[in-house]
């Protein structure tokens, strides 16, 4: 018999001879054997509505969020490994810990200065907006395995480095917040994916009693776990919404400058579309998040901590068991507690995710590479991720709460995630931006 798609994703990606699944359902404890078209049912019900990250089909979820464990949950899932896989480690790259900033500094050869548009006169800024004047950049990062907090991962799909351009454009100086969200849903009544029952017609193979509303959080262990199985630290939670990021026993009541999180692509682009803009292409995210600088590693500069200071809400203690706080925030943290970079923009590395338009390849930048420079690009046509080719993934940028040095370092400017667009957490928001009249091609060269 032929398999379902939904099927062959998971013999492709998660199933092990020697896994099975406890699932907890209203604290009844059980076993799936991953052989049963029952466990199977349940598990592509479960994994088709997370957002994992892979490096090279090892199983991986780009660290993000917050959450503290979930009480009353009607479903979550844990899944039990005996691995075959290994969590991505550490390779040679030839540079010590000391030579970080000093071979950063500029981005290395890969990167050359950028090109500033001369700023515009008489634009109307509308409140809560930034004006980026666009320019020239180098856009991409290089592998940061064996620099200074430089992680594990080697960011292949955010490379070769290319030249770009991008023509002038408005952002929000904040990621959207639960209140100006609130006030989207009163004015249109519209319903987020989360909180919609998921269908038949989406999940053919389904029994009626696994269609539920809800979506996934972050519930971090009691102890310390290895780093090869992301199921240990998230689950699919019913009820689980913008409302309620952690499931039903949470709110955001007093939480109205907090970036709203549960939602989709397909939420976002709602919201940007009622609010008069949209969402941000690949290209401007990364412009704007440089803030002026040239080839730097994170939105600021060169160093995680400058002077010793956090200038990004991250997972600091033992991932993903304990986030010692010491950035000041465990979880999701109200907007503009840290500096803005030096476009006035907030929150460009940690705390949400952010969602931008273009569709995810992993392929995407080498198939651009050879141009001398691409204009205002806007991505590629459609989707492919090697480790989940039948899913259709979205870019993220910008990591989230989650990231750390022990698993992933996506804070860092250059870098890159994705999810499936129709995919919800606690640890992913957006912001938005508007177009301007294009500026003729007049520019001012600045060394950064």
């Amino acid at each position: 018999m032929a398999r379902s798609k939904h099927e062959e994703r998971l013999e492709n990606n998660f199933f092990d001879p020697l896994n099975i699944f406890v699932v907890y359902s209203n604290s009844q404890k059980h076993m799936i054997n991953m052989s049963s078209k029952a466990g199977i049912v349940f598990a592509v019900l479960l994994f088709a509505l997370s957002c994992k990250d892979q490096k090279k089909q090892a199983a991986q979820v780009q660290a993000s969020n917050q959450a503290a464990p979930v009480a009353n949950a009607s479903f979550s899932v844990k899944k039990i490994s005996f691995p075959f896989r290994n969590v991505a480690v550490c390779r040679p790259s030839g540079l010590n810990r000391s030579d970080s900033a000093t071979f950063m500094a500029g981005g290395g050869r890969d990167f050359r200065e950028s090109i500033f548009n001369k700023p515009l006169h008489n634009q109307t800024i509308p409140n809560g907006m930034v004006l980026i004047t666009g320019g020239q950049f180098s856009m991409g990062g290089i592998n940061p395995v064996g620099m200074d907090g430089g992680g594990h991962e080697e960011m292949d799909d955010a490379r070769p480095v290319h030249r770009v351009s991008v023509n002038a454009f408005l952002m929000d100086a904040t990621d959207v917040t639960n209140k100006q969200f609130a006030a989207f849903i009163k004015a249109t009544g519209y319903v987020t994916v989360a909180e919609q029952k998921p269908t038949h017609e989406e999940f053919p193979d389904a029994p009626e009693e696994n269609l539920v509303a809800g979506s996934m959080v972050f519930t971090p262990p009691n102890q310390k776990v290895q780093l090869n199985d992301y199921t240990q630290w998230w689950a699919y939670v019913k009820g689980a919404n913008w409302r309620h990021p952690n499931g039903p026993n949470s709110n955001i009541v007093g939480k109205d400058n907090y970036p709203v999180v549960q939602v989709c692509w397909e939420d976002a682009v709602a919201y940007a579309k009622w609010a008069g803009k949209r969402l941000p292409t690949e290209a401007q995210w990364e412009f704007a998040a440089r803030g002026g600088l040239s080839g730097n590693l994170y939105a600021w500069g060169n160093q995680l901590k400058p002077g010793g200071k956090w200038m990004a809400n991250i997972f600091e203690g033992s991932f993903p068991n304990k986030d010692a706080g010491t950035d000041g925030y465990v979880g999701v943290a109200p907007v503009k507690q840290f500096p803005p970079n030096g476009y006035g923009l907030y929150d460009m590395a940690g705390n949400v995710w952010q969602w931008c338009n273009d569709w995810y390849r992993a392929d995407y930048y080498g198939t651009v590479a050879n141009n001398t420079i691409i204009n205002n690009p806007t991505g590629p046509t459609n989707s492919l991720d090697p480790g989940e080719p039948n899913v259709k993934k979205k870019v993220q940028r910008g990591g989230s709460f989650l990231c750390t040095d022990q698993y992933c370092t996506r804070y860092m400017v250059g870098t890159r995630g994705k999810c499936d667009y129709r995919s919800a957490s606690n640890h992913i928001g957006f912001r938005c931006v508007a177009d301007i009249k294009p500026l003729t091609a007049n520019y001012t060269p600045i060394k950064r």
